[in-house]
């Protein structure tokens, strides 16, 4: 059978909202042109975020309602934490509400001014919690990785050479880890080969540098080595997976992606040592150490959420409607990143809109245009979340302008998504009359979830 179907039926509904253009028009602008501002129910598809917006199966909720609630010592904590030493084989699993906060610890605990974070490339919590911290975070992405139009395996890959001059240039002993995201969400949901991995620990290995993977999707990860690495067609996700965490020291997880749950996370570490000093921040901030900030049966969701994600099953269809998508608005013209990612579609919006510049936005107008044309929600992954100004006051672009639209696991049809792509197609047709934006009120970190916006000429 050609048709790729769900592995699985649907047993509730919730209704959307379905919205007039000229009601978008008053939603926007009362959000101040930012999508984080716009009331849920004032979408109609939303595609903001592929983190913490899961339909959960029925056994999670199942779990939901077996949870314990015992404060300390709580048996679902022991079948979170089991499970998630079964996949990565780390010794200190930390449980925390989500990911930011596992990043929060750690780098509370290594980063401060003069200390560099390298990665292949940091998404915006990540890069906004160690500069929050005073250290510097550097993007170590592989060159093809940054240009959209180009086909090609593995463009999320580290670029083990620029690691190894940042390491010579900054000193070793001033790089305290590694980060690694898998996939990369930053570059497009582009997936790291094992051997980038193990070329990865390779380099740091001879400096002394732990390597931590951000983990939040791990099995799309695995799904790609498995279809597009040679060598790994017969080995199941979860032994993929296990090969992957092997190489590492620990990993950030942001368990709201592929723990199939609407919240938590975990920090797990090898090193007992700053196992013990991020436990004392967890009692301090999140909470005791066997729920960490979550309900109980938030941990007995996420074990089985665990279990589910490995399911190649699933996997094929996560992934094969991200590329249906993706198929659809490059048979239209439609400028996207190639080629398509584990968690979303990422509209180029310098092809898209090249006659806006990137201090005004062209992302942002994108999406924009896109909310009003459909109601469909989504992001922008460029000069507004990323850029930044040189001593001078001058813009300074982040290498690629782009609008993702992530998709949430296990909730959209596929009538959903050919209605996601026909609204993509129609504000592609109308391209030339987007406009530029300018900023109207911005914070000093992570500005792109409070920012207030306009169009130039307003």
């Amino acid at each position: 059978m050609k048709t790729l179907i769900e592995p699985f039926k649907i047993k509730t509904v919730e209704e959307i909202p379905i919205t007039t253009r000229e009601q978008r028009e008053k939603y926007l602008k009362d959000a101040f042109y930012n999508p984080f501002f716009l009331r849920s129910e004032h979408v109609t598809i939303d595609l903001l975020t592929d983190s913490g917006t899961t339909a959960m199966s029925s056994k999670q909720w199942a779990g939901l309602m077996d949870g314990d609630e015992a404060y300390a010592g709580s048996r679902s904590y022991y079948k979170f934490e089991n499970i998630v030493k079964e996949i990565t084989g780390f010794k200190n699993i930390i449980p925390t509400h989500q990911g930011r906060a596992a990043e929060k610890i750690l780098f509370t605990l290594v980063a401060k001014p003069g200390i560099t974070i390298p990665s292949n490339s940091h998404f915006d919590t990540t890069r906004g919690n160690i500069e929050y911290a005073g250290a510097d975070a550097v993007d170590n992405l592989v060159d093809v990785g940054m240009q959209p139009e180009i086909e090609a395996d593995f463009k999320g890959n580290m670029d083990v050479e620029k690691l190894r001059k940042l390491i010579l240039e900054r000193g070793p002993q001033n790089i305290p880890l590694c980060m690694l995201t898998v996939t990369n969400n930053t570059a497009g949901g582009q997936p790291v080969s094992m051997q980038n991995i193990r070329d990865t620990k390779s380099v740091l290995k001879e400096f002394g540098i732990p390597l931590i993977l951000d983990a939040c999707r791990f099995a799309e990860n695995a799904y790609f080595i498995k279809k597009r690495e040679p060598g790994y067609q017969n080995k199941t996700i979860k032994e993929i997976a296990q090969e992957m965490f092997s190489y590492a020291d620990g990993a950030t997880m942001s368990a709201k992606k592929d723990g199939l749950s609407n919240t938590g996370g975990f920090l797990a570490l090898n090193n007992d040592e700053l196992a013990e000093q991020a436990k004392v921040l967890l009692i301090i901030t999140e909470g005791f150490l066997t729920y960490g900030g979550m309900t109980r049966r938030d941990l007995e969701a996420l074990a089985q959420g665990f279990v589910e994600v490995l399911e190649e099953s699933y996997l094929e269809l996560r992934i094969g409607q991200i590329q249906y998508l993706g198929n659809k608005l490059l048979e239209a013209g439609v400028p996207i990143l190639q080629p398509t990612g584990g968690h979303a579609v990422y509209l180029d919006a310098k092809r898209f809109a090249p006659h806006i510049p990137p201090h005004q936005f062209p992302g942002q107008s994108v999406l924009c245009e896109l909310y009003l044309v459909s109601g469909v929600r989504s992001v922008e992954i460029g000069s507004l979340m990323f850029g930044k100004e040189d001593a001078a006051g001058n813009p300074l672009a982040p290498p690629m302008e782009l609008v993702r639209m992530a998709i949430p696991r296990r909730v959209y049809t596929q009538a959903h998504t050919d209605y996601v792509a026909e609204a993509c197609i129609e504000t592609y047709q109308n391209r030339s009359k987007l406009r530029g934006m300018k900023i109207v009120h911005e914070a000093k970190y992570l500005r792109h979830f409070t920012i207030k916006l306009d169009y130039v000429g307003n």
